[in-house]
């Protein structure tokens, strides 16, 4: 691997240049006015696999955003690596409370990257971390030192559910055939203890319509004669937790898979501080579930979280009215043994009956995917334990995910194959928010730890 890492630490100013570009455009596919932009980016990923030596480069259509592929085939006898990531990003809203624009690219240093950190939508989720292999890739390649088949899948709709990559990997198996696929959309316990996911959450997400009147009444005229849709969902959603933290949906946790206590405790010997994940996203104190901790709570426990709630009059200055309709956008969480289907079947059952029959109720289903969990005794996931330990010095630990990939799960259903989760973010990224970021430290050291998974896995 000398060559290949030669090739990295003379290259990284170059390959950040790069990443920088990549960040300026605006992939947002939850928004249609950014379709254009989404095309472009899937372009330009197109652009930086031929720069890095992939062979058939395709800007593969599909019946939404396109899927770009790529290999470089050098063995049939080798084992083959899949590198899947996504080009597309999340709405940068609210865009007041970005320090600097979301879509223009600065560098900053920060008390946790005193090296410097991108500061752009999309830099940690997941651009920086896809075009983290791309540069490994091109290093490898150039270097002379690929020791085995490499294909890349990088799809544009993963942040709005990745509804069309279905319907590609099912058409096109024998092009994605491979031995393991390596995905870079998740983070590390903190630069100094690596990590790797061995568990993904899965996902039921729903959108909520409260309905009062035909339209908006005068609030001095009518108000306190008629139902108000913000207050009426305002009281249902408070419904659906307990005291205790728990989700109130009938059946909620029947198929829940709990986790031993010797599980439980291997997870508490992970390193946490409590009082600076408290510090580094600004909270005086913590909430969940009554009898988990903080990491269980993000982890291995199921949740159900409003993602977002409006209706009436949100402008500058009063309007006195009482809004006609009120909506909310809802999230659950699942963990292995839940099937999305069901969780969200009983999410539409419940919830109407919160309401009173003053108004009317409906439930939109969106869209969801599975849980996922990958066995530590899989080869690919000791083969990043050793590339990680090799470039850490420190031995990786095993990790589970708060976070959902869905089409993780239907990678294993459809291609047969297990997916190694290993990402180089961190918690402290603010992946979603105003102000992501990701650290050059995590960026750089993602390319230098690739190669050597690559290196193991076939090995092993």
């Amino acid at each position: 691997m000398d060559e290949t890492q030669k090739f990295i630490t003379e290259n990284k100013q170059r390959f950040l240049d790069e990443l920088i570009e990549l960040l300026k455009i605006p992939s947002v596919s939850a928004d249609p006015a950014f379709n254009q932009d989404v095309l472009n980016t899937a372009d330009k990923v197109a652009e930086y696999l031929k720069a890095a030596g992939a062979d058939n480069v395709e800007v593969c259509e599909t019946s939404g955003y396109p899927v770009v592929y790529g290999e470089k085939l050098i063995d049939a006898s080798l084992p083959t690596v899949l590198v899947y990531g996504h080009y597309d990003v999340q709405p940068a809203d609210p865009l007041e409370l970005w320090e600097s624009g979301p879509f223009e690219p600065v560098i900053k240093k920060t008390e946790i990257h005193p090296e410097g950190a991108i500061f752009a939508r999309g830099s940690a989720d997941d651009k920086g971390q896809f075009f983290m292999h791309v540069k490994a890739f091109e290093a490898m390649n150039k270097s002379g030192q690929l020791p085995c088949n490499i294909k890349f899948m990088i799809e544009g709709e993963e942040e709005v559910g990745s509804s069309s990559l279905g319907e590609f990997v099912r058409n096109n198996k024998e092009k994605l055939k491979n031995d393991i696929i390596l995905i870079s959309d998740t983070e590390i316990i903190s630069k100094e203890q690596p990590s790797i996911s061995v568990g993904l959450r899965g996902l039921s997400y729903v959108e909520v319509e409260v309905k009062g009147a035909d339209l908006d009444m005068h609030s001095g005229v009518y108000g306190g004669a008629v139902p108000n849709p913000l207050n009426v969902l305002s009281r249902m959603i408070a419904k659906l937790h307990d005291d205790d933290g728990r989700i109130t949906i009938p059946g909620f946790y029947d198929d829940v898979e709990e986790l031993s206590e010797q599980d439980r405790a291997d997870m508490a010997k992970i390193p946490f501080s409590l009082d600076n994940y408290k510090k580094s996203i600004g909270i005086s104190d913590i909430q969940g579930e009554k009898g988990y901790s903080t990491i269980e709570r993000a982890s291995i426990r199921p949740t159900l979280d409003v993602n977002g709630m409006w209706g009436g009059y949100i402008g500058k200055g009063a309007k006195t009215v009482i809004a006609s309709h009120a909506f909310a956008k809802i999230s659950m969480r699942l963990v292995p043994g839940q099937d999305p289907e069901k969780i969200t079947k009983l999410f539409v059952d419940y919830f109407p009956t919160l309401a009173p029959s003053s108004v009317v109720v409906k439930v939109i289903p969106h869209h969801g995917g599975q849980a996922y969990v990958l066995p530590t005794s899989d080869k690919g996931f000791q083969a990043a334990k050793k590339a990680m330990t090799e470039t850490f010095g420190k031995e990786a630990l095993p990790a589970r995910g708060g976070g959902s990939i869905p089409i993780v799960a239907l990678f294993e259903k459809e291609l047969g194959s297990k997916s190694v989760l290993m990402g180089f973010g961190l918690n402290s990224d603010v992946i979603h928010s105003p102000n992501e970021h990701f650290g050059l430290f995590n960026f750089y050291k993602g390319i230098e730890t690739i190669p050597y998974f690559f290196k193991y896995y076939v090995e092993g």
